[in-house]
């Protein structure tokens, strides 16, 4: 039995985690260039990060959902 829709759905749900992975390490280097550059906006710049992680988290779990229904 050769079961390649798995191993898709494994690659795939990988290449998601990755790319979320390095989606939210650019967010917060730009997050913490920024608040070093101008410390009085540190509030609203975190906010704005924390908004971001959850989009790019949420696009994440889109792709999770995506690899199983391939399956």
């Amino acid at each position: 039995m050769n079961d390649k829709g798995g191993i898709v759905g494994v690659f795939g749900y990988a290449l998601c985690v990755a790319a979320a992975a390095f989606g939210i390490a650019v967010a917060a280097y730009s997050a913490a260039t920024s608040m070093a550059r101008q410390p009085e906006v540190q509030g609203r710049l975190f906010t704005v990060f924390i908004l971001a992680s959850a989009f790019i988290e949420a696009l994440a779990l889109i792709g999770f959902v995506v690899t199983l229904m391939v399956k």
